[in-house]
């Protein structure tokens, strides 16, 4: 899996950033889900190397602007693109209200299977492979934060030793490597479980949308593999970003710190601060977090 920032800037587009646009590649299945959908998230997603016929699931965190207003321009360029793969977008209350506004007031329509689903905290989805869960934030306006935990990987059959005992091969094979129970036609009952390997361990990565320090943020980010956090604004400007929602470096640091996750991206940032100020803001990060780094447009990390 990757995480692609197509936008990091918080509150409106700058000349060095976009607004909020993160997009995750599941890349075993090759679909992207992509959270949050500020302003020219389109031309983003363009010049990335990203597919927009791979584009299955859309997240929103919270109504605000920076975070939605690419979403009409971007349904309606997949759709005229003859793209006819659904989708699906889960967001607050309201976002059904605000995307069927705006394509009916336009004249605009989706040639393709679109679903939206309005969302409260706790599961989202669980598709077998991935389960999401939204979490509350500590936001003006009703606001989640979103932790994708990929379901464990099961350990690899130890076919050898089937042979070696004499199981033959044959479609049962499948439920074998899904541990399950099988009977021979000899009448010997096989358990699958006995012959996985040890099971990989899914990855976890926690989204945040806007936030102030808020007591879930323990829970969203639980020893994930990434957490992805606002970091609006430096230290010195903890009353001020607060006010408003949002977290300075060292506040999303000590979450990530706490909460024991293994990486943090920050992101979300004013567009107070240019590219002269970001080894300013890593160092503030990295001060309570080693394991920080900072997003920038178009930047992909590995998970």
């Amino acid at each position: 899996m990757h995480l692609t920032f197509l936008g990091t800037g918080a509150g409106a587009p700058s000349l060095q950033r976009n607004v909020t646009a993160i997009a995750l590649t599941l890349s075993k299945r090759g679909d992207t889900w992509l959270f949050d959908c500020g302003e020219a998230t389109q031309h983003q997603f363009m010049r990335s190397a990203l597919k927009p016929s791979k584009l299955e699931k859309i997240f929103i965190t919270h109504l605000h602007g920076d975070h939605i207003f690419g979403l009409p321009g971007l349904l309606t360029s997949r759709s005229m693109a003859g793209l006819l793969e659904p989708m699906t977008i889960y967001g607050p209350k309201g976002i059904k209200q605000f995307i069927e506004t705006a394509l009916s007031l336009s004249g605009s329509y989706t040639g393709f299977p679109l679903e939206i689903v309005e969302i409260e905290a706790g599961e989202v989805l669980d598709d077998g492979e991935f389960r999401v869960t939204a979490y509350p934030m500590n936001h003006v306006v009703e606001c989640y934060g979103y932790r994708i935990e990929q379901h464990d990987k099961p350990g690899f059959l130890d076919a050898p030793r089937l042979k070696a005992e004499g199981v033959p091969r044959g479609p049962w094979y499948q439920d074998l490597k899904e541990g399950k129970r099988i009977q021979l036609e000899d009448g010997r009952e096989i358990n699958g479980a006995e012959y996985l390997g040890p099971a990989t361990k899914g990855k976890v990565v926690a989204i945040f949308g806007d936030t102030g320090p808020t007591e879930v943020a323990l829970q969203l980010a639980a020893q994930a593999d990434v957490m992805v956090h606002e970091t609006t604004l430096e230290a010195s400007l903890a009353e001020k970003a607060n006010g408003r929602g949002h977290s300075t470096t060292h506040q999303a640091a000590e979450v990530a710190k706490q909460a024991g996750a293994k990486r943090m991206i920050a992101t979300h940032f004013s567009s107070r601060y240019v590219s002269s100020d970001r080894e300013r803001l890593l160092a503030e990060c990295q001060s309570v977090f080693a394991a920080t780094e900072l997003a920038r447009d178009f930047a992909v990390f590995e998970i």
